[in-house]
């Protein structure tokens, strides 16, 4: 009986005692299955309701989700009446404060985030400045990598940016302002890319 059962022990194939002491060497060599899949898929299942609920201006604001930036839709409120100049400083603004928001419920699922803190308050340019400086409470500088990306790429694809969807910045103190720009590589890497400044003067 011990005899008959032997051959039917050797194809049981996934037991490896039972393939070992049939003769049979198991496969020592990784197979590859391809990356593990990621836990944060970063689009939202379904258009996100809430973001439109509010009457205002459409706009999107970047939000960080795994190690990219990502758009998501948002509107801002702006006054009748508005001089273009007064126009620009409360669209940043609401910029500003929607950056620095909670992500809906929707978007927490699909792994959104935001670097930028509540606080920030945006004026507009001092004398000497270019006419379009955007002055921020909170100095360019001491904004992490991620948040400065966020405020300068959600900046050039509003109505805060200049005609080429640049953006000028500055701090509250006296420094010169720079203008900024969003690039592919500041959307891809933005823990790692700043967005290019250069210094500008004048008004």
């Amino acid at each position: 009986m011990t005899v008959r059962r032997l051959p039917a022990l050797c194809g049981l194939a996934t037991v490896a005692v039972l393939l070992t002491g049939c003769g049979i060497r198991a496969t020592e060599v990784p197979t590859d299955y391809g990356p593990a899949p990621s836990r944060v898929r970063c689009s939202l299942a379904e258009p996100d309701v809430s973001a439109r609920a509010t009457p205002g201006l459409p706009a999107q604001v970047f939000l960080l989700c795994g190690s990219s930036l990502v758009a998501v839709d948002r509107t801002v409120r702006v006054p009748d009446g508005a001089s273009d100049s007064g126009r620009r400083v409360l669209v940043a603004q609401g910029l500003l404060d929607e950056l620095a928001a909670q992500p809906s419920a929707a978007e927490k699922e699909a792994g959104h985030t935001s670097d930028v803190r509540g606080g920030i308050v945006v004026t507009g340019p001092r004398s000497g400045d270019p006419e379009d400086t955007l002055r921020l409470s909170t100095d360019p500088d001491d904004l992490t990598s991620y948040a400065l990306a966020q405020v300068v790429c959600t900046f050039s694809a509003s109505a805060a940016a200049e005609g080429d969807g640049s953006v000028i910045l500055a701090g509250p103190t006296g420094r010169s302002a720079r203008r900024y720009s969003c690039t592919d590589e500041v959307r891809a890497r933005p823990g790692s890319n700043e967005p290019p400044a250069d210094e500008v003067t004048g008004g």
